[in-house]
């Protein structure tokens, strides 16, 4: 059933909250979160959502949506059930997919002794007890397939055996991980066949392939040992997928993979750039891809091989152009292909991309209302050269209603990763249209580590947290004092996980130019961040190994690259934002930051959240980080 609607509801929640001309925090957490669901099976219609928080009551709703691809007026939908595809359902519509959490193996206490069962005790005998924000309870991310007879399921058949791996992988898999074949007859999956040491240590996550009929499972990627990812087939049943090569690297360049008259053929290996996702074209002779590229991220094609010996990569056409990012593809219908879009002055939002031209229509509105009442910052893409004569993309976001014959207070951002792009995206936390419209002026460079600038400039970073990408960010900041608008007495750097690493390094090299440091669940202690983080795939390339591996990368890593080893020229101001269930990053390290500037008598305050992890996801818990962050630049940078 449908009904006709209004899309001012965002517009009423925020407007009762808020009056005012520019961003502030609880306007952005009225905004309308639009994400993309689909294309209807007649091709006419997008079917999409919208999610609103209730600071009030510290909660969410979501409603579905429908539009014409053509655009006008959007319907709510009760039920989205056979509107879009199902990639659960089988084509032959005979099974379906669900994904379930098996039980493998005893982890809590009264489990190993059922007499105490009011004990409250977890026992572990090998490494990955905890990932991202969950300790390891014993249970696995399985797929199970269940036959269809009249519309009932049948009993489920776990197709992974009961076997100690999960898919969707996680912390982060989705349904990205698994795919049927075109004829039904067989279920691709991701997984990672590792568990214990050799799980925290790999990336090496393979495309399996489960016969329905045989039961067999075999591995299609077991000749590359880094991650395989995304497996899809076009129409014609040709599959392609997303690989990286290096071991243990989760930031390497992300090839395109396609599966060519029995060959394994690279895209993209001449290509200079590496790739988010992807989406078959609909005719399945090519591939359309989203991909960062100098500051931002777009929407590109390849064509497939044509039997000619010329490299596919000479046929790759970025599609879209301009300064904002494609967040993601929703679906496509002959020559249009339906996008999400952000830029730093606006929500994702989803437009029309033509294929043929790259022009782009807005499709939905749901936040226009609210951005027509504020005032929008300037956003400036500048290039900066660096300690070793590079040109570096640097994204400086003035106030609203800048005046040049003014001095502005002006923050260094840090980014994360540390391979992070620094594109044009909308974040719900570090928002630097919120920035600016607090009267800041917000310096965001593209330092070394950053993918969209070419492969070399995205893995220099690795081995060297502590070095160039810092030469970069000082090169930055020092480029914009130059201008008479900026006031060099007011400065500040600001950054969370790399980005937080970023600020405790800087405190102890910066030469007095910042005048305060905020840092969100950074890396503080090398060595005991390897000693209590997860993934030690991750630690152990970027840092050149363990804190005992004795090379020329570790040794430089472990003491001049350290935080930690810096702390006595600590003499600024300091902020630290913590999560409780960051395992990622885990509590330890601001702990520890806070504590060594509190000791030195350095201005500092700590503000934790419990039940938060790496992010900030309660709207509540995130009002008060926004509050805390410009309370804190109020009083130790603007007005300090």
């Amino acid at each position: 059933m449908k009904k006709s609607i209004s899309l001012t509801f965002g517009l009423l929640l925020a407007f009762s909250a808020a009056s005012q001309d520019h961003m502030t925090p609880e306007l952005l957490w009225s905004l309308g979160r639009v994400s993309g669901m689909g294309i209807d099976h007649d091709g006419e219609n997008v079917i999409y959502s919208v999610t609103h928080y209730d600071t009030k009551s510290n909660t969410r709703e979501s409603k579905n949506y429908a539009i014409a691809l053509r655009g006008g007026d959007a319907t709510e939908i009760a039920d989205v059930e056979g509107l879009i595809a199902d990639k659960h359902l089988s084509p032959d519509g005979k099974y379906v997919i669900r994904t379930e959490e098996v039980k493998i193996h005893p982890v809590e206490g009264k489990e190993f002794y059922p007499e105490l069962d009011k004990s409250n005790v977890q026992i572990y005998d090998d490494l990955m007890y905890r990932h991202w924000d969950q300790w390891e309870d014993g249970s696995y991310g399985h797929i199970m397939v269940h036959p269809l007879s009249n519309g009932e399921k049948g009993a489920g058949v776990d197709i992974m055996n009961g076997e100690r791996y999960d898919c969707p992988t996680k912390p982060f898999g989705g349904d990205e991980d698994y795919t049927w074949s075109a004829d039904s007859k067989k279920i691709l999956y991701v997984t990672k066949k590792e568990s214990g040491v050799a799980y925290a240590q790999s990336t090496n996550t393979d495309i399996y392939e489960y016969h329905l009929e045989t039961k067999q499972t075999r591995n299609l990627t077991a000749a590359n040992k880094g991650y395989d990812t995304q497996p899809a087939f076009s129409k014609t049943g040709q599959l392609a997928w997303l690989q990286m090569k290096t071991p243990g690297y989760e930031a390497d360049k992300n090839d395109l993979m396609i599966s060519h008259d029995g060959e394994t053929v690279n895209l993209t290996e001449a290509w200079d750039g590496t790739i988010n996702s992807f989406s078959w074209d609909e005719g399945g002779d090519r591939i359309y891809f989203v991909a960062p590229v100098g500051g931002t991220v777009h929407l590109f094609e390849i064509n497939l091989p044509d039997g000619s010996e010329t490299d596919p990569a000479a046929s790759i056409k970025q599609i879209t152009q301009g300064p904002f990012d494609i967040g993601g593809m929703i679906g496509q219908s002959d020559k249009t292909m339906v996008v999400s879009r952000t830029d730093m002055n606006h929500a994702s939002e989803l437009y029309t991309v033509d294929l043929s031209s790259g022009e782009m229509q807005q499709l939905t509105h749901v936040n226009d209302g609210i951005y027509e009442r504020i005032k929008i910052c300037r956003v400036e893409k500048r290039m900066v050269k660096t300690t070793d004569e590079k040109d570096m993309v640097t994204w400086v976001i003035y106030p609203p209603d800048f005046d040049p014959t003014k001095k502005y207070p002006t923050l260094l951002y840090c980014q994360g990763g540390p391979q992070g792009a620094l594109s044009q995206f909308y974040s719900y936390r570090w928002n630097f249209q919120l920035m600016a419209s607090q009267g800041y002026i917000v310096v965001a460079p593209n330092r070394r580590g950053m993918p969209g600038h070419g492969v070399e400039w995205n893995t220099q970073i690795s081995g060297d947290w502590g070095g160039q990408n810092m030469q970069d960010y000082l090169s930055a900041i020092d480029a914009l004092a130059e201008e008479s608008y900026v006031d060099n007495n007011r400065l500040g750097a600001v950054g969370a996980s790399y980005g937080g690493y970023s600020v405790f390094y800087l405190a102890g090299i910066h030469e007095n130019r910042f005048k305060s440091f905020i840092a969100h669940d950074g890396v503080f202690n090398l060595q005991s961040m390897y000693g209590t983080t997860e993934e030690l795939f991750f630690v152990n390339f970027e840092y050149g190994g363990p804190y005992w591996a004795h090379n020329a990368t570790t040794r430089k890593t472990y003491s001049y690259f350290n935080p930690a080893n810096n702390v006595s020229k600590w003499n600024t101001p300091m902020l630290i934002f913590q999560g409780g269930k960051d395992f990622r990053v885990p509590l330890g390290q601001s702990l520890e930051a806070y504590q060594a500037a509190k000791l030195q008598g350095v201005k500092s305050k700590l503000v934790y959240f419990p039940d938060e992890n790496h992010w900030v996801l309660s709207a509540q818990n995130a009002l008060i980080w926004q509050r805390e962050f410009y309370q804190w630049l109020d009083e130790t940078v603007k007005n300090g």
